[in-house]
């Protein structure tokens, strides 16, 4: 990987499904209205909308449109990312942890201050590459590392064997 890691060039990496998926899981989310509005601005301004046509529209347009966007700002693409993992990859997030031997409750973890075991953090990422589509492991593990590097950095060498794009 090339660059400072950010959840952008995240955005940039995820494949068409993964950003229409994690488009929806935003719009949806009733907790995001001040990131919503931002979105609806940067999509009226890239598309030559008005903002109150946007805010109009239904869920799957909303989504679309997003989903189109080439790049979005950090902190959009931080919180789309989150959201589609809470909605769409909890099955994934549980299995990673459990294989790291982390409470957590529905994939989410319990503790504010965990840090994983190394040796275990390898042995994990093979297990769920076993059992979920390599682009989804890709994008959590690279997830979990752009979100909390101090915490995750043991997976640095991890997803760049897991041919991450750059």
């Amino acid at each position: 990987m090339t660059g400072t890691l950010t959840p952008s060039r995240l955005w940039k990496q995820m494949t068409a499904p993964q950003r229409l998926a994690s488009a929806r899981a935003f719009w949806a989310d009733e907790e995001a209205v001040d990131d919503q509005i931002k979105a609806a601005l940067l999509i009226a301004q890239q598309k030559k909308f008005r903002p109150k046509t946007v805010v109009g529209l239904d869920l799957d347009r909303k989504s679309k449109h997003l989903a189109s966007l080439a790049s979005l700002p950090d902190a959009i693409a931080g919180r789309v990312l989150i959201l589609y993992h809470l909605a769409d990859q909890r099955a994934l997030m549980s299995r990673f942890l459990d294989a790291l031997g982390i409470e957590h409750e529905n994939g989410l973890i319990k503790e504010d201050s965990v840090k994983p075991d190394p040796a275990k953090l390898a042995p994990a990422a093979a297990a769920l590459a076993g059992e979920f589509p390599a682009e989804d492991v890709r994008l959590y593990l690279t997830t979990l590392l752009c979100q909390d590097p101090e915490t995750w950095d043991g997976l640095t060498e991890i997803v760049k064997g897991l041919g991450a794009p750059t």
